[in-house]
């Protein structure tokens, strides 16, 4: 692969008749173009929205095998937390490099992401706002990261905490990710590394480099050394180099994703979350006050996040909880892209719907499930509208946990409901990032806090979509990226 070096930006082609941006590589922070591109196309029209530089993996390890991690270290971390709320105003309301001597108004970033992901333009813009949020809630996130401890023992090497000296230190030079397309919301849990003081080295999903370019272009904006940041839209091989090169990496998948670095110490997988809402029997009787918390929790951000509800379970009234919720899912609809209201994604790639709407059907097929959310749409599943595809909100009812489509997890609104006793729900639902539990029971409530399956709870009416900023989403990204060491002093 040929390449040279290029002015700061994104240079612009011609296609035809028409000029589209060309995205770069970055190499610590170094704008280089390539001759190998790939065209981004919109998912509703089929016109090329954007080009892509590829990297190749020999081009990615030659570049890795140097550390970028001295442009960061001379910051102050204080420094930092103002750099990311600087960047945090940039990434919303300025208008950020774009092409040759060109660029991006934050409405033409919205169109761009709405264009080669499906996402509709409000999805888009709910998405920013949470990504604002990371940049100015970055003092409070480090906080519940560090577990309050004093940010200069980061600078330092060496302080105190309550009482007790402690020492910390980096075990990555930088920090790798190889990020997916489904949601530009996966973004904020690589940006606290950097105000880590630990450069990262992302790899863009395919239909999505347009979020992590611009947070990066963001952070440069309000003076982050750019050298902190590397670039690399490439392929299977070139991600492979950026999880064996980097000291510490995180990676977004499916099932087998997680299965295959389950082992790995120096890899945190991010799959499915199979989160869900629990219903205790104390609370259960009161369901009709739930309803909008559960298709809350199943339909925001399309869905298409680790943290919305896959199942619910509850130990009664399933049947009705089941119709209630099925009949408010079934009124979500595909709209314009640029609808206010549209709340459904379309899928970039149709065949991943077929492919889901597959899998739904042929677990229909097996005994002891019913499609609840038929009974008010009718129709298929799997619709276009505009040239995109999309797959409607589906709420299933399921007689255990052990049919097939009871605990799956899909990139739109899609739950199951399931009966089950109280007694033998946390034996029953498997792993789950996040368990909002309906009940006012403390005994219930402390065995939900024991259970070894559930990483985050939300007690109380709070969907699971909800997020609080000084807790750790999946994972505390401080301790996968620093180790402590035992300090004394003569």
């Amino acid at each position: 692969m040929a390449m040279a070096p290029s002015s700061p930006g994104m240079r612009a082609y011609k296609h035809e008749t028409m000029t589209i941006p060309n995205i770069p590589i970055l190499r610590r922070g170094q704008v280089y173009d390539s001759l190998d591109k790939a065209e981004l196309k919109s998912v509703r029209t089929g016109e090329p929205v954007a080009t892509v530089s590829q990297a190749n993996a020999a081009l990615i390890r030659r570049d890795l095998r140097r550390s970028s991690r001295e442009a960061l270290k001379s910051v102050p971390v204080a420094r930092m937390l103002d750099i990311c709320a600087d960047a945090g105003r940039s990434f919303m309301e300025a208008t950020l490099p774009l092409g040759e001597n060109g660029t991006q108004s934050p409405q033409e970033y919205v169109e761009a992401l709405s264009a080669t992901s499906g996402l509709p333009h409000a999805l888009v813009r709910r998405n920013m706002a949470k990504i604002h949020q990371v940049f100015t809630e970055m003092p409070t996130i480090l906080r519940g990261l560090t577990r309050g401890m004093d940010l200069d023992v980061i600078d330092r090497g060496s302080g105190e905490q309550a009482g007790v000296p402690v020492s910390y230190f980096a075990v990555a030079d930088a920090l790798g990710v190889v990020l997916p397309s489904n949601s530009p919301g996966v973004n904020s849990l690589w940006m606290p590394a950097v105000a880590l003081k630990v450069p990262v080295v992302l790899k863009p999903g395919r239909e999505e480099p347009w979020t992590p370019f611009r947070i990066v272009q963001s952070f440069v904006a309000a003076g982050c050394p750019p050298e902190a940041f590397s670039f690399y839209p490439t392929d299977h091989e070139g991600s492979g180099a950026i999880l064996e090169s980097c000291g510490r990496a995180l990676i977004f998948g499916d099932q087998s994703t997680v299965e295959r670095y389950a082992r790995n110490p120096a890899v945190q997988p991010h799959g499915p979350g199979w989160s869900k809402v629990l219903i205790g029997d104390d609370c259960v009787d009161e369901w009709p006050e739930f309803v909008d918390l559960i298709v809350a929790s199943i339909a925001e951000n399309g869905g298409r996040s680790c943290i919305n509800a896959s199942a619910v379970v509850v130990p009664r009234h399933a049947d009705a909880i089941a119709d209630a919720v099925a009949e408010k899912l079934a009124a979500i609809e595909p709209r314009a892209a640029t609808d206010e209201q549209a709340t459904l994604a379309g899928f970039a790639n149709p065949k991943m719907a077929e492919a889901m709407d597959a899998a739904i059907d042929d677990g229909l097929n097996t005994a002891g499930a019913e499609e609840v959310t038929r009974r008010y749409r009718g129709g298929n599943r799997r619709v276009t509208r505009d040239g995109s595809t999309y797959l409607l909100p589906t709420l299933v009812k399921c007689r255990s946990f052990e049919h097939p489509l009871a605990n799956r997890e899909f990139l739109f609104p899609y739950a199951s409901v399931v009966e089950v006793p109280q007694a033998r729900m946390l034996d029953e639902i498997g792993p789950s990032l996040v368990v909002t539990a309906l009940t006012r029971d403390e005994a219930f409530i402390g065995q939900i806090l024991a259970s070894s399956n559930v990483e985050r709870l939300n007690i109380g009416p709070l969907p699971t979509t909800r997020v609080q900023w000084d807790q750790p989403h999946e994972g505390n990204l401080f301790e996968f990226l620093y180790r402590r060491r035992a300090i004394q002093r003569a």
